[in-house]
């Protein structure tokens, strides 16, 4: 039976392990915003990794705890979001269809456009005007697809990586999420991006 100095140890370290999580977290997102201003002010490719250290004040052996490349600095903004619409799509009701369940659990995509658009459309901007930036996200995006291929398939009570149309919807839905919010970058953030989306998903819900 576990004694209470046992449980005291465990709880302690459990404790000492979130903390050391949450600050590492904070260094992280403080890193990625000085990365992002300094992107944002003299051109991503003109930065470079000890740029990116010393305007943070960190060596660049720190910076590279947090950041293997550049792109990462800016991209890890993205990195939850396919594990979340995955969540948010197998949490969809049952008697919904694919595609207006993957169009409804878009909505937990859009939530930080809606929250700070003026940040985010910055963010987008970025990505859009930086080839390396947009061939990387679209890299990570592809793997979003077989995640949303798998979670489709689970819905369907076919546990597995999902047939050839539930493939090919998942990819679908990623690239009219892309065109959606190509079009409102465009736009400077005028247009309403869930309209857009809607738009875009109208056109292939045939």
């Amino acid at each position: 039976m576990e004694s209470q100095t046992e449980r005291t140890a465990g709880m302690t370290s459990a404790i000492t392990g979130t903390t050391r999580g949450i600050a590492r977290a904070a260094v992280r997102a403080e890193l990625a915003q000085v990365a992002f201003d300094l992107f944002r002010r003299n051109g991503f490719d003109k930065v470079t990794l000890d740029d990116l250290a010393s305007a943070a004040g960190v060596s660049r052996s720190t910076f590279l705890r947090y950041f293997r490349t550049k792109e990462d600095a800016v991209l890890g903004a993205f990195d939850a979001q396919g594990e979340k619409l995955a969540a948010a799509l197998r949490d969809r009701p049952a008697a919904e269809d694919d595609w207006t369940a993957l169009r409804r659990a878009m909505d937990c995509v859009l939530d930080p456009y809606r929250k700070d658009p003026e940040h985010s459309l910055a963010l987008a901007a970025l990505v859009r005007e930086t080839s390396a930036l947009c061939a990387r996200h679209l890299e990570k995006q592809d793997g979003w697809r077989a995640t949303l291929a798998r979670s489709l398939a689970e819905r369907s009570g076919s546990p597995g990586p999902g047939t050839l149309a539930q493939t090919v919807r998942a990819a679908a839905a990623l690239d009219c999420l892309n065109a959606a919010l190509d079009h409102w970058t465009a736009s400077d953030g005028h247009s309403d991006l869930d309209t857009l989306l809607d738009e875009a998903f109208a056109v292939l819900a045939t």
